[in-house]
């Protein structure tokens, strides 16, 4: 997916989720921590089964469920031009 940040962003990340400032277009997006990890998942380049295997070993929810939200979220992102396309 994403291997690095788009130069417009700037991100700051913490345990309690991330707030995400596009510079050029001046619109600031916040991120819960689930998000926040979804997103710095990406930006390592993982991929979206990799990131559903960790979600659903973490959290014991079935990795369907967690895979057609994910995938909703990255619909998200892209739409909000936080994620290339």
């Amino acid at each position: 997916m994403m291997n690095q940040t788009p130069q417009t962003l700037r991100a700051v990340v913490n345990t309690d989720g991330a707030v995400i400032l596009d510079t050029c277009r001046g619109e600031i997006s916040t991120l819960n921590s689930t998000g926040a990890y979804i997103w710095e998942a990406l930006r390592r380049g993982e991929t979206v089964s990799l990131i559903v295997s960790r979600l659903a070993t973490e959290t014991g929810e079935r990795p369907e469920t967690i895979e057609l939200d994910v995938q909703e979220f990255i619909h998200c992102l892209e739409e909000k031009q936080l994620l290339p396309r």
